[in-house]
């Protein structure tokens, strides 16, 4: 009798805690479309991935974003540190300390390096090693989770992401749950200093890439699962569309190979619990309430699409087994080599291009 009124008692404080535990996350109702399918087509599952092979320091934290300049890989880690490594790891130098997290690395033309750093926003770090602020709001807005930038070939622009102006660093899943569209695609101005923003209401704005003749942005909306373009030139200048939608993941950065490809890092496949209570704000509530002392259900799968200019997949790269390097969350292509970065990982990895491509 004892046991089952304690087992009662469980119950009952299992539910009111999940009906009634404070939660600031205050989920958006919408309809995804249906997941495609890993089981066969474009995106069937594969271990294509299991040819990556670890490069650079193996006693490093979240080396998340990646640029490799004469054979030295420059990425930023957990603790807010961007360090330059050589690809077997025995040389590494520490460039800055950020404070903060820095997620997107990109080289202005005059030689500094340009950071979307989740806390601290946009910065630069210039030839003597000084970090500087370059913006923190746009329209009386501060960011929240500055994710990743690109600049243009002349260095007058960086247009980068704010994942969410509600939702901080660390906070990726709440945002995501709560479907809030408070992502922003933004551009920098070197010259005037000023922000502007090309697009609002995006779900969790994340990788950002130029695509061909600098024509167009490309901008990573996770929490959607679709790439979104905003237009910079010809006749549709100032107008944007989708680029490619329903994806089989949640799509994390993004990057161009220069010619024509463009990469896409998935942080994991879709989930069919998220996908199941889209539709449901107050189930949705319940799960953020027990994800507070539960795992949080991803799948860990290395995840790489290759696409073309058309968005046609050109190349789907998994590995789902034992040990596999995920999440992936930056690939890059450089030569005959794909480099990989992680939020979370270790150490760096890369795979030869050719097989990457059959």
């Amino acid at each position: 009798m004892k046991l089952r009124f304690g087992l009662i008692l469980l119950v009952v404080f299992a539910i009111a805690w999940l009906l009634l535990l404070p939660t600031k996350v205050e989920p958006v109702a919408w309809t995804p479309p249906p997941a495609p399918s890993l089981k066969d087509g474009v995106y069937a599952d594969n271990q294509r991935l299991k040819g990556v092979v670890k490069i650079g320091p193996s006693d490093i934290e979240g080396p998340e974003a990646l640029l490799l300049e004469d054979e030295f890989l420059i990425t930023g880690l957990h603790d807010g540190r961007l360090i330059r490594s050589s690809l077997d790891g025995t040389q590494r130098k520490v460039l800055a300390d950020t404070g903060g997290r820095p997620l997107g690395l990109a080289r202005h033309p005059n030689g500094m390096l340009v950071i979307a750093d989740a806390v601290k926003g946009l910065l630069s770090l210039d030839a003597q090693g000084r970090v500087i602020p370059l913006t923190t709001e746009a329209n009386g807005v501060p960011f929240g989770f500055t994710d990743d930038v690109a600049v243009d070939k002349s260095g007058h622009f960086a247009y980068f992401s704010d994942a969410s102006s509600r939702w901080g660093y660390g906070q990726d899943g709440e945002a995501i749950i709560e479907h809030g569209a408070d992502g922003r695609l933004l551009r920098y101005d070197f010259q005037t200093g000023k922000t502007s923003v090309l697009l609002d209401k995006l779900q969790f704005a994340n990788g950002v890439t130029l695509g061909p003749d600098e024509a167009y942005v490309l901008v990573n909306e996770t929490g959607a699962y679709r790439i979104s373009r905003y237009w910079l030139s010809g006749p549709k200048a100032g107008t944007h569309d989708v680029f490619i939608d329903n994806l089989p993941g949640l799509p994390d950065n993004l990057s161009f190979n220069g010619s024509n490809r463009f990469w896409v890092a998935l942080y994991a496949p879709r989930n069919a619990l998220l996908d199941g209570t889209a539709e449901h704000p107050f189930l949705r509530k319940m799960i953020v309430r027990a994800l507070t002392v539960l795992p949080k259900p991803v799948e860990k799968r290395g995840f790489v699409l290759g696409l073309d200019l058309d968005a046609k997949v050109i190349a789907n790269l998994q590995d789902a087994s034992d040990g596999n390097y995920s999440p992936i969350t930056t690939v890059r292509e450089y030569g005959q080599w794909l480099y990989f970065g992680s939020l979370k990982a270790t150490h760096m990895g890369r795979m030869g291009l050719d097989s990457a491509l059959k």
